[in-house]
């Protein structure tokens, strides 16, 4: 394929035109020229050729873009500020659109960006799309995905740690402030049209001072404590490995190496641990009994973390006093489940990562990923089987 066009130039008095010959490639523009005549005649003002050859450049970049599967764009998928980042590197096609004409685009899907748990990576799903090179996951939990199974298909799995870190520590301090000082209560009086004078027993309990602990001191869980010493909070964690002695102290934590310590002594119990086989259930009757009948749990990790029937009774009886949750199981709970009812849970519809900025970098990072699972380099944040 080639394009032709005649720039003029002009050299001692004289104009010379010249024909430049594009010659395109998968990989380039290549520019070729070769003297025609000399003309005595006025300057052309033309299209530079540079200009040319970068618009020439795009459309066949634009053509030899990817295609990528994803959920939608709206209150259950993408934010429509983010989808630009997908549709610079790659033609995109909802799930909805796949689903209702498959033999269209499914020899052409190279790679499918997995949010909020959907498209659902199911078999009957991945093995009706044959070119399939990458499931590029949005943030860092892949309890949702079989990685030993799409890794058998020859199919990279990436996630995208690191950039949610922040927001969910924000969250998880959120969550723990707002149970606190019982600021969901204090707003409905505020603005309820019944109230004619504030409550003064509207009591809520110390956070400076008082301690946590943080059941799982990865990235998130570190920060977490990060944010704590702020608040001069004791802090205590219990993880699978312990951190450096250097990290420890840049944060003021202390290690806990049994969890039932942990639980013993704490006024505030944070959960930052990864759905894993070994953490289902973590948090059951036994160990609800341990903490104190002060103490609030916060959890920002699973639902599947916590025993939800163990967490209601510990409410009902005043085994804990209080329980902040980003995160249940299912999401959304059904409307008639206990926890709805009790006035000392506070929960939110998992939005821990939920802010433009992260959001904006958790795409980037899905797109780099699977850009390079598509081209055959080395993958980031590409998830291994165990």
């Amino acid at each position: 394929m080639f394009a032709v066009g005649n720039e003029t130039k002009q050299r001692s008095g004289d104009t010379r035109e010249v024909q430049v010959i594009f010659t395109l490639s998968r990989e380039r523009v290549q520019l070729h020229t070769r003297p025609v005549t000399y003309q005595h005649r006025p300057v052309r003002h033309e299209q530079p050729t540079n200009a040319l050859a970068d618009w020439i450049t795009q459309q066949v970049m634009a053509e030899e873009k990817p295609w990528a599967l994803f959920s939608e764009v709206g209150e259950q998928g993408y934010l429509e500020e983010v989808t630009d980042i997908m549709k610079q590197h790659f033609h995109i096609v909802c799930h909805r659109d796949f689903s209702q004409n498959p033999q269209l685009y499914s020899e052409k899907i190279q790679a499918m960006f997995v949010w909020n748990a959907q498209p659902a990576a199911e078999p009957s799903l991945l093995t009706s799309l044959p070119s399939l090179k990458v499931v590029a996951n949005g943030g860092v939990g892949i309890d949702h995905l079989d990685v030993p199974y799409i890794s058998g298909l020859g199919v990279k799995v990436t996630n995208t740690p690191g950039v949610v870190s922040d927001a969910t520590a924000d969250m998880a301090m959120a969550l723990l402030l707002a149970s606190a000082r019982r600021v969901v209560e204090g707003h409905q009086l505020a603005v309820d049209p019944k109230t004619t004078h504030l409550p003064l027993c509207l009591m809520g309990f110390e956070v400076t001072g008082a301690t946590l602990g943080i059941i799982g001191m990865g990235d998130i869980g570190h920060k977490i404590a990060r944010r704590s010493k702020g608040f001069d909070m004791k802090i205590l964690y219990h993880n699978r490995n312990r951190r450096s002695v250097e990290e420890e102290r840049a944060v003021g934590a202390s290690y806990c190496q049994n969890m039932d310590d942990l639980l013993k002594e704490s006024d505030f119990v944070t959960l930052a641990v990864n759905l894993t086989p070994e953490t289902t259930g973590l948090i059951s009757h036994r160990e609800l009994s341990l903490m104190k009948p002060t103490a609030t749990l916060v959890n920002i990790s699973r639902g599947l973390v916590v025993d939800q029937d163990a967490l209601v009774k510990a409410l009902q009886c005043g085994t804990i006093r209080a329980a902040a949750l980003d995160v249940t199981h299912p999401e959304p709970l059904p409307r008639d489940h206990p926890l709805l009812t009790l006035p000392n849970v506070l929960i939110t519809p998992h939005v821990g990562t939920n802010t433009y900025a992260t959001t904006r970098r958790m795409v980037e990072k899905m797109v780099e990923s699977a850009l390079a699972a598509v081209k055959g380099q080395p993958v980031p944040n590409e998830v291994r089987p165990k």
